[in-house]
C-alpha cells in the first residue's frame, strides 16, 4: 500500500486529493499498431529479453515502488526509463498521469516480472481527470529526454493513438482476470526509445495535451550503486 497526494488539474482549477494505492500495475505490449509493437519487442530482444506469448500483459508491482521522489537508487548501470501514461481510480473516477517505467535491463533479459520489482516508478505529482481527455486521447504526445554524452537528447516522442486507449486496456486486463478498482494505479505501455533502449543519469518526461493547451512533467536523477560480487 502507498498513498501519495496529487494535484488534480482540471478545467484551470487545481485540487488536492490523498489516495491509497492498494494495487500497482504495469501494462506491456500495448500498441496497437503490431508493426510499431514489434519493433519495441525486437528492440528488446536484441537486450536478451523474451518476447511475449500474448499481448497485452499485465504485471503486479509493489505499490510502495510508486514515487515522487526527484532521485532514484539502482543497482549497477543497466537501468532505463520509459515514459508511460498513468491511470490511477481515487475510488470516485479515473485520474491520468505521467509515470516511468524504470526497469533494471540486465535482469530483465532472464525475468520480466523480477526486473520490474527492481527499481521505483516515478510519477509525476499532477493528474488530470481523464474524462476531460478521453474524445482526444490520440492526439496526447508523450516524450522523454536523457543525457547522453553530456548532451540532452530526445528519447522518446509519439502520439497516444499508438497504444491501446484507456477503455480497451482495462477491458483486456479483465479478460486476464485482473480488476481495475479503487486503489489500483497502472502503467499503460510506452513507445520506442529513439536509438535504442539505454541508460541515462537522468529521466525527464512530458505528457502534452495540445486540445487544452496543457501538460504534465516530471524529471528524476539516477543514482548508480554499485554492484559488489
Amino acid at each position: 500500500m502507498k498513498s501519495l497526494t496529487f494535484t488534480i488539474e482540471s478545467q484551470g482549477r487545481k485540487s488536492e486529493r490523498n489516495i491509497r494505492i492498494d494495487r500497482l500495475i504495469v501494462a506491456g505490449w500495448t500498441g496497437r499498431n503490431r508493426e510499431k509493437m514489434e519493433e519495441h519487442i525486437i528492440e528488446l530482444e536484441k537486450l536478451g529479453v523474451k518476447r511475449p506469448v500474448s499481448t497485452p500483459v499485465f504485471y503486479r508491482v509493489s505499490a510502495a515502488r510508486l514515487t515522487f521522489n526527484p532521485l532514484i537508487e539502482v543497482p549497477g548501470a543497466s537501468s532505463s526509463g520509459e515514459a508511460e501514461p498513468l491511470l490511477i481510480h481515487d475510488g470516485e473516477r479515473i485520474l491520468l498521469g505521467l509515470a516511468s517505467d524504470h526497469t533494471d535491463r540486465a535482469v530483465e533479459a532472464y525475468g520480466i516480472t523480477v526486473s520490474k520489482q527492481m527499481c521505483d516508478k516515478p510519477c509525476a505529482p499532477i493528474c488530470w481527470l481523464l474524462d476531460e481527455v478521453f474524445d482526444h486521447w490520440d492526439a496526447l504526445e508523450l516524450t522523454s529526454m536523457i543525457e547522453e554524452n553530456g548532451v540532452t537528447a530526445e528519447y522518446q516522442r509519439g502520439r497516444l493513438a499508438a497504444m491501446l486507449s484507456p477503455k480497451d486496456l482495462i477491458s483486456a486486463l479483465e479478460r486476464a482476470g485482473g480488476t481495475f478498482k479503487a486503489g489500483t494505479a497502472m502503467l499503460c505501455g510506452t513507445l520506442p526509445a529513439i536509438g535504442g533502449v539505454r541508460p541515462s543519469s537522468f529521466f525527464e518526461m512530458t505528457l502534452s495535451d495540445p486540445a487544452l493547451g496543457r501538460s504534465i512533467s516530471h524529471r528524476y536523477e539516477v543514482l548508480t550503486l554499485p554492484v559488489e560480487g
